[in-house]
């Protein structure tokens, strides 16, 4: 059976039902239909002086295009915890339309471990995408317009980008202004997509309306001919764009198929933006229940530093204990096993794939000073001598593995887990930041590189200097930095897996995101607004003659 067919023959529960377990009344929700909710902001208000729960971030390995089960091992923790009788809930990122029509599918997990109705939620949803965009392009209007009548502010320089929630190449580099019509200035322009809109970020960073609307207003939206910064708030542009977002900064509920309770909200990328959910979805989840289960983008280097050095400092929390998800077809990826042998038992191309998992782990446990258990997404072709042997070669670390078996099993199949978890949350931990933000942002930058990318050291363009320059002089230097970098290696070559060998992060440009309070250090050919694959997704999704939809896996 596909996923879609697993969630379709699941009876969910009423979403009002799904509220009770966590304590939440029917009047502080806002249905969406008979499944999904949002949250009022009273919810948290009222529970301010309550004891948080225990958090639980789960990461993986460099990803593969293989997959690897990132939100499915997610699910399948907060439903085993659910199985041994304790009060778990999820605080998960909501999926981008980009990867849903591109390469990467759906992101609500798999087999019996899913968040539920999947194609809601992997589509429109509650519309906080939609809203994130429409806020982003009327600051891009707003700004084309000024100039437009008389450009008062003197733009000289336009660093605010227009975005839209699909993978499309085709806009990363546009004319616009072409119409021809007298006033109209035509320029170069480029889109991100909406999930690396630097709307996303601050909604996924906002406390609350007042700091939405004050972050709004702080985005630099461009530069005047004295090289002076022009901000959203001189535009007046904060209030309508709030107005745009107050649906959105609401919390969502749904469920797992079974029916644990799970808030999804905020979705920026890892690779080219946070990769977190909101601040206020995990501090209310945080109060909800006695252990929250929240996940980061893509690989640890990635997703996990920025959860730690980004979110966590932001909101004043920090992990528990930390999940690191791998699979054997990964790590022996990551060995230089060719994909049609992948399948092959293999001894050798785990051992020479493991060092992934060994860098990972060296730096959740030694570097920011976490407590780590290894989840091994099981798939059917793996073999007992293959996952002893794995078993084997962690334990020689100090680091425990636990076999999940969510995809066929749901919770039963992460009892193991949910157990080992319950153990090592009681554990005490020496939990440390990877950089101080009184650092430079080139030190900074280098700090990630070395001790989390370890690499030789940094090379910067031109530009990135002249731009660091810059956001220093204008007093950003103490924001934290964000690396936008590939998924694929801990380098900034896609190709380069192993990583062996002295090597360089080359850091091309340096953007300033003022209203959510980081830099971006763009590294190696990230782009900020994906592509399709030669077959995407797109091709197999479709509506059935029974009115439902199909393809989405």
């Amino acid at each position: 059976m596909t996923d879609i067919e697993i969630a379709r023959g699941t009876k969910l529960e009423k979403i009002v039902d799904i509220a009770k377990k966590v304590e939440i009344n029917e009047e502080d929700l806002e249905q969406y239909g008979k499944y999904k909710a949002k949250i009022s902001e009273k919810v948290y208000a009222n529970l301010q002086d309550k004891k948080d729960g225990k958090l639980i971030l789960v990461t993986a390995v460099n990803p593969t295009p293989l997959g690897e089960g990132k939100t499915t091992i997610s699910i399948a923790v907060a439903d085993g915890l659910r199985t041994i009788g304790k009060k778990s809930i999820l605080a998960l990122r909501e999926p981008s339309l980009g990867p849903v029509f591109g390469i990467k599918g759906g992101a609500t997990g798999g087999g019996k471990v899913q968040i539920a109705p999947m194609e809601d939620i992997n589509l429109h949803f509650t519309g906080d995408i939609h809203a994130i965009t429409a806020a982003n392009n009327l600051l891009a209007s707003l700004i084309d317009n000024h100039i437009y009548f008389g450009n008062e502010l003197a733009f000289d320089k336009i660093v605010w980008k227009r975005c839209v929630d699909l993978n499309d190449r085709q806009l990363r580099e546009v004319e616009t202004g072409l119409s021809g019509e007298k006033k109209i200035i035509p320029r170069h322009d480029k889109f991100d997509i909406s999930v690396a809109s630097e709307i996303m970020a601050i909604v996924c960073l906002s406390t609350d309306m007042n700091d939405l609307k004050e972050r709004l207003g702080n985005i630099l939206v461009g530069y005047n001919k004295q090289g002076e910064p022009i901000y959203a708030k001189q535009l007046k542009a904060q209030g309508a764009m709030a107005v745009l977002l107050k649906e959105a900064m609401k919390p969502n509920l749904v469920q797992t198929l079974e029916h644990t309770p799970a808030i999804i909200h905020g979705g920026p990328f890892a690779n080219i933006a946070h990769g977190c959910n909101s601040i206020m979805a995990t501090k209310l989840a945080l109060k909800l229940g006695d252990y929250v289960i929240t996940e980061a983008g893509f690989g640890a280097d990635l997703g996990a530093e920025k959860f730690i050095d980004i979110k966590c400092r932001k909101a004043g929390i920090k992990p528990d204990a930390v999940v690191l998800v791998a699979t054997i077809k990964a790590i022996k990826y990551h060995g230089g096993i060719e994909k049609e042998k992948i399948q092959e038992e293999n001894i050798e191309g785990i051992e020479k794939g493991i060092d992934n998992v060994y860098r990972h782990i060296d730096n959740l446990k030694n570097k920011f000073g976490l407590n780590v258990v290894v989840a091994l997404n099981r798939y059917i072709q793996d073999t007992d001598k293959e996952i002893e042997y794995l078993k084997e070669k962690l334990a020689q670390r100090g680091v425990e593995l636990s076999l999940v078996e969510g995809w066929a099993k749901g919770g039963e199949g992460a009892r193991d887990i949910a157990e080992k978890l319950v153990e090592l949350t009681k554990k005490d931990d020496n939990f440390n930041y990877i950089y101080d933000l009184e650092d430079s942002i080139q030190m900074k930058i280098k700090k990630i590189a070395t001790k989390i990318y370890g690499a030789k050291g940094v090379k910067y363009s031109e530009t990135a200097l002249e731009e660091m320059q810059k956001i220093e002089k204008l007093g950003y230097g103490n924001f934290p930095v964000c690396i936008a970098k590939t998924q694929y290696s801990f380098s900034d070559d896609a190709k380069n897996l192993e990583c062996k060998g002295d090597y360089y992060i080359t850091i091309r440009d340096i953007q300033i995101k003022t209203g959510a309070g980081f830099v971006v250090a763009l590294a190696g050919k990230i782009m900020t607004m994906p592509g399709l694959p030669k077959v995407p997704s797109a091709e197999s999704i479709d509506i059935d003659e029974k009115g439902e939809i199909i393809g989405i896996f």
